[in-house]
């Protein structure tokens, strides 16, 4: 599917949504469930969702302004109709993280068709008491909850809403198709841990649009089985970058392909644009990502290929054992700024190098004093053209 085929799918199904969640729709509010402001509404959301599920019209769970507690929600379908979920007001999670089983949501939305999460309102993950009291730095804290888990939805449209200070990732999305992110914000402190703005992984045909990234980790971080992926339009920072992968870690992923990131603001991030797989990792695939018209605002590495990922020294044991993950038609274009290292491009590829690299019209200028910007790789030979500030592979 071509780019401005996958616009206009995209703005066809927000409009679609948002009139059908608008026209005809029967509103269950939360306080007619017996909710009360600075209470708990597990129940009342529990019981909103249920009959706005089985309603024979279109429907929505109403969550007006002021702020709820709420301890945990599983929303599932499949539904009658087309649903939606408006969120003018504050939900908040608890302080504390208990009762969670590996991996869940402190809110999950699942098996659900043509779903609207929108409002104006914000998802208070509440996390700061969390952060780095229940794991190591090195490990994936599945103790933790996400914010806003989604598991295997069609046609979605998350807009004009907020989620503030998760546990952990702020959205987890797998096995989605069709779904859209637009003015969308969501915010972390630079030092809260795992708290990645939107992951994705096994899913197709998703938008993520005009929308402020600001976390301690990835902004956006691209699982494998993702294809056909549009990021236009986000501010990120601070952060780790917008990141395919880390790939290779698991048997059997799938491959990552038609990944589009286009017209995005980097602001203080430890990467721009990255692409990264294990060494040592498994078998598998990664094309057609394309990286173009991108501002970098002190940027530490703007343009990253890393298959030696390895964070905090945990593969050791693997030193020289080369990532097998096939990367192939890949494109840096009209990439622009400033970076905080002297390093504005890395390209280090596996034992099977990477093929069809293009890079042009790089022009990036380092802002500190230790030597002159320069650019690394290993096992690539990437074609140049137009302006390039690092010169490619140069080091």
């Amino acid at each position: 599917m071509g780019l401005i085929e996958r616009n206009k799918n995209a703005i066809s199904l927000l409009v679609f949504l948002t009139i059908s969640v608008t026209i005809n729709c029967v509103s269950f509010d939360i306080t007619k469930y017996g909710a009360k402001h600075d209470s708990d509404v597990t129940q009342a959301i529990a019981n909103a969702w249920k009959d706005a599920c089985a309603a024979p019209t279109r429907s929505k769970v109403y969550i007006p302004k002021g702020t709820f507690k709420l301890s945990k929600a599983f929303l599932a379908g499949p539904c009658k109709n087309p649903i939606g979920f408006e969120i003018a007001g504050t939900l908040q999670a608890p302080s504390k993280a208990n009762g969670f089983q590996e991996g869940q949501g402190w809110i999950t939305f699942e098996k659900i068709n043509q779903l609207t999460i929108y409002g104006g309102g914000t998802f208070d993950g509440n996390g700061e008491s969390s952060w780095g009291q229940h794991c190591k730095r090195t490990q994936y804290c599945s103790k933790l909850p996400v914010n806003i888990r989604m598991n295997y939805l069609n046609d979605t449209v998350i807009k004009s809403i907020r989620s503030v200070d998760s546990k952990q990732f702020h959205f987890a999305i797998i096995g989605a198709v069709n779904l859209t992110f637009k003015k969308v914000k969501i915010i972390a402190p630079k030092d809260s841990w795992t708290t990645d703005g939107i992951h994705l992984g096994r899913s197709s045909n998703v938008t993520i649009t005009d929308s402020v990234i600001q976390t301690g980790d990835d902004c956006i971080s691209i699982g494998d089985g993702t294809r056909d992926l549009e990021i236009t339009k986000v501010v990120c920072g601070p952060g780790h970058g917008i990141s395919i992968g880390s790939l290779g870690k698991y048997e059997n992923e799938q491959p990552v392909e038609g990944i589009i990131v286009k017209n995005c603001t980097f602001k203080g991030t430890s990467n721009g644009v990255r692409i990264k797989t294990w060494q040592a990792s498994r078998e598998g695939i990664a094309r057609d990502m394309h990286f173009s018209d991108l501002i970098m605002d002190n940027v530490e590495t703007p343009i990253s290929i890393d298959q030696e990922y390895c964070p905090w020294g945990v593969c050791s044991q693997f030193k020289g054992k080369p990532s097998k993950i096939k990367l192939s038609d890949i494109s840096f274009k009209n990439i622009k700024g400033t970076c905080s290292t002297p390093v504005g491009i890395k390209l280090v590829c596996g034992g099977y190098g990477c093929k069809d690299v293009k890079l042009s019209g790089i022009d990036l200028k380092y802002n500190g004093k230790d030597g002159k910007l320069t650019s690394v790789c290993k096992n690539v030979k990437p074609s140049v053209s137009g302006y390039m500030n690092p010169s490619a592979c140069s080091h």
